[in-house]
């Protein structure tokens, strides 16, 4: 199965570096010099990294054949995907297997669904899409999401006090 790893962001500099947005727990195991990826849209790829640095806390990838700035940017959006086995990250989650989970308390009172997860920062967030009202955020840390169950179709969320109150819930977006 293919999973999405990154998507390009914009092009830094002239020689055809680009930002990337990650999208795996394992940054440094995935993004490594030589490593292949698959891409999205598929005639963008594949694409073979050449090097990677960080600069001020962003990373920063340059592919094989990509040396100048008009071909970075034209890299722009495109996903980076890899070849997954199930059992290779115990403990990591793909965007496409939460969207759709119930999401319930350690009481089993369902909470609502998950609607999307929302990466960077200090960690990602579920957004929680409720059966009535606005959407919630959840950090996607194992203290307030202790349980993830794929096949069972639901996670189940540890809120703090409050958390799900109207008062600290978003805009439907």
């Amino acid at each position: 199965m293919e999973r999405v790893v990154g998507r390009i962001g914009r092009a830094h500099g002239l020689r055809g570096e680009v930002t990337v947005d990650v999208r795996t727990d394992v940054p440094e195991q995935r993004f490594r010099p030589g490593a292949r990826f698959a891409t999205d849209p598929a005639e963008l790829g594949p694409l073979e990294l050449a090097e990677v640095r960080e600069h001020s806390g962003t990373l920063l990838l340059y592919f094989a054949g990509v040396d100048d700035r008009i071909g970075a940017e034209a890299l722009r959006g495109c996903l980076l995907l890899v070849s997954t086995d199930a059992a290779e990250e115990d403990d990591a989650w793909y965007e496409d297997e939460l969207v759709g989970l119930r999401v319930r308390s350690p009481q089993g009172e369902d909470l609502g669904e998950v609607a999307r997860l929302d990466t960077g920062g200090a960690q990602d967030l579920l957004v929680v899409r409720r059966p009535a009202g606005p959407h919630v955020l959840v950090p996607f840390v194992r203290a307030l999401v202790p349980e993830v169950d794929v096949p069972g179709g639901f996670v189940v969320v540890d809120p703090p006090g409050g958390l799900f109150d109207p008062e600290n819930a978003l805009e439907d977006r």
